[in-house]
């Protein structure tokens, strides 16, 4: 009998042509997510899944009987009941390591634009506003020689503190396992509890997995421990911020200004960011570079076709 994969979003031509032509495939061609129902129904009799974070696969969709494996095109997995596909021994993949580079790029374009007004100085130039050089125009902070905290030092945490080195800057960082001495020695990093990052730091880049634990992990009470000047840099998970509690902040001057990938309810974004001008907003696209999204997408696909063809995984979440 014929293997079958049903592809729940729109993917690269390139990831595509991996499937062998003798693999059934059921494909929804868009980006649009699919309602839990019309999942359920197109994943019935198929032997893998492969799907974006915009997917939610609760232990109901893993029900589908026959079902080996999901591929998760994404880094994250939250959207996936990695418990409820243990229990029914359905193997879940991620994407990790062909999306850190991009996303630490991306989380120093945040941080770059936040702390010197790059987003209000365009807006600024295009409105004709601009009549003559001003002294006091726009003034910024400075990133070089500052303090870098980063919560969250995994992969991506650890590219984003190695690109502090070029700026000369003292890397902090929080994380509930410690890395080898060698890589603390190489970034030049130094372990501290999360309160002393926060009330140290110049800039707070977030870097962690969303779990029960981290979620809203930076409100109210961690937003007033940083400082008056602090700058928030969130290309992690939106949960991980009380936006709520982040509006506050960036309104009554708890810290100076902020840089958003990723929101608590996406594609929605609490309207109280949206009038504020010391937040960069982005629409979840850190890993938007088109190397890296074809490489995320042909991973999610040999993950998924290894599983079926009975060989490990490449990248099975743990």
């Amino acid at each position: 009998m014929p293997k079958s994969i049903f592809v729940a979003n729109a993917l690269p031509d390139d990831a595509m042509r991996l499937i062998p032509a003798g693999v059934e495939i059921d494909y929804n061609a868009t980006d649009t997510p699919l309602s839990k129902a019309e999942l359920i129904r197109r994943l019935k009799g198929k032997d893998g899944l492969i799907c974006h974070i915009t997917t939610t696969v609760d232990d109901e969709v893993l029900a589908s009987p026959g079902l080996k494996a999901v591929a998760n095109v994404a880094v994250g997995f939250n959207n996936i009941d990695v418990a409820a596909a243990r229990r029914r021994g359905i193997i879940v993949t991620n994407t990790p390591d062909v999306l850190t580079e991009t996303t630490a790029d991306f989380a120093w374009a945040l941080l770059m634009a936040a702390a010197r007004r790059v987003v209000e100085a365009d807006h600024y130039a295009r409105s004709g506003a601009w009549t003559a050089w001003k002294w006091d125009l726009l003034w910024g902070h400075d990133v070089h020689g500052k303090t870098l905290g980063v919560v969250g030092f995994g992969r991506i945490g650890r590219a984003v503190a190695r690109r502090a080195r070029g700026f000369d800057m003292r890397v902090l960082y929080h994380d509930t396992v410690r890395p080898d001495p060698t890589v603390e020695r190489e970034l030049n990093a130094t372990a501290v509890d999360l309160e002393t990052l926060l009330r140290q730091s110049d800039f707070v880049s977030l870097h962690t997995l969303l779990s029960p634990d981290t979620r809203h992990l930076v409100g109210e009470r961690t937003l007033r421990m940083m400082k008056p000047t602090a700058i928030l840099i969130n290309a992690a998970r939106g949960p991980v911020v009380d936006e709520a509690a982040l509006v506050r902040a960036l309104t009554e001057g708890w810290i100076a200004a902020a840089g958003l990938d990723v929101f608590e309810e996406e594609p929605t974004i609490h309207p109280g960011l949206l009038t504020l001008r010391n937040v960069v907003l982005a629409p979840h696209i850190a890993s938007a570079s088109g190397e890296t999204r074809v490489a995320m997408a042909t991973l999610a696909v040999r993950n998924c076709l290894a599983v079926l063809e009975g060989r490990p995984p490449l990248t099975p979440v743990q």
